[in-house]
């Protein structure tokens, strides 16, 4: 099977890249993550991210978009509904960049994090599967997240403090005061 791995991050791929390589997939990455704010944390993550290709030899599709803009017009008056349009928006690029590249299947690392609306993600992939014509391969990756960190550690790969959006941010940094 032929599975485009949508990629938030390269800390929260290398469980996943592992798993769906361990059943046989090949597996073509895709990073494009509009959401992730400010520029700064943007080219931190996607530095990473290629570094990480370089480690394991990776196939990955890069559509580099910082997306400020499009991302705040998105949610703004409508902030606590933020991740399912950010979810909604990276997951639907996935399927359309799959069935464009003759994939079988799309999925994506946010189903690594404890810290993601796992069942948010699952049913939003659910209604792209339906509506591109792709299959939406869903996998609990979250069993696997320890082990992606331990290994990140060894890698010595930059590791993130939020989940990337400037509302996340916001948030890690008010709940230290």
């Amino acid at each position: 099977m032929k599975v485009l791995l949508h990629i938030c991050c390269a800390n929260c791929a290398l469980y996943p890249l592992q798993a769906l390589k361990k059943k046989g997939a090949e597996v073509r990455g895709l990073w494009f993550n509009p959401n992730i704010h400010p520029y700064t944390e943007y080219q931190l993550r996607l530095q990473t991210l290629r570094q990480l290709q370089e480690l394991w030899e990776l196939d990955i599709v890069y559509r580099d978009l910082y997306g400020l803009e499009e991302f705040v017009r998105a949610v703004v008056y409508d902030e606590k509904n933020r991740c399912e349009f950010c979810y909604s928006w990276r997951l639907r690029e996935a399927a359309r960049v799959a069935k464009e590249q003759g994939l079988d299947a799309f999925t994506t690392t946010l189903l690594v994090s404890p810290y993601q609306k796992f069942d948010n993600i699952i049913d939003i992939g659910r209604q792209i599967q339906h509506d591109v014509g792709v299959e939406f391969l869903e996998e609990d990756f979250r069993i696997g997240w320890k082990e992606g960190m331990r290994i990140s550690r060894e890698l010595g790969l930059y590791r993130q403090k939020y989940c990337g959006c400037i509302y996340s941010e916001r948030d890690r940094y008010l709940k230290k005061k």
